[in-house]
């Protein structure tokens, strides 16, 4: 795996390993820094992934995981990968928090979302997440537009039965 891949993983999966590891410790500035140092000990270990592991997402993953146990475990971030690269730790704005704290909120929705058959999944991620007409989603889907608010519709019936909200 190349410093590329690396990067494209970045590109790809930071904003969701970040709101992972922001559900899994509840503290923005933990998140930020088990962020930081997955990415930099994928970058150092680039050279020993193999296919075979799994895909590249699921080998990032695992580094996160593996960052949160140790985490836990000590208590608080190592950044021997950090500094091996020279990797400044830039302080948290209040703007950074709060986008913490959102993509938190993201990986909730987005586990939700999963739970639900995927045809409705699909169709709420398109219509209450991206925000797209129902008539775009229609399309990309192949389907009718009174078939993708019909996805919506029972896939948010779902969620409230769920979450035990009310309609």
């Amino acid at each position: 795996m190349s410093a590329a891949d690396i990067e494209e993983l970045y590109v790809g999966h930071a904003r969701r390993i970040a709101g992972y590891l922001m559900r899994a410790t509840n503290d923005a500035e933990v998140a930020a820094d088990l962020t930081a140092e997955t990415f930099a000990a994928a970058l150092l270990a680039r050279d020993r992934y193999r296919a075979d592991m799994g895909s590249p997402t699921t080998w990032l993953y695992a580094i996160a995981a593996n960052k949160l146990r140790d985490w836990r475990r000590r208590g608080y971030a190592e950044d021997r990968a950090r500094r091996r690269l020279r990797i400044e730790r830039p302080p948290l704005s209040d703007a950074d928090l709060a986008e913490f704290g959102r993509l938190a909120d993201e990986v909730k929705a987005d586990a939700l979302l999963e739970a639900l058959p995927a045809e409705q999944g699909t169709a709420l991620r398109a219509r209450v997440l991206d925000e797209r007409p129902y008539g775009e989603i229609a399309v990309a889907e192949g389907v009718s537009e009174a078939a993708i608010r019909q996805r919506v519709s029972r896939g948010l019936a779902t969620l409230r039965q769920r979450i035990g909200g009310n309609r």
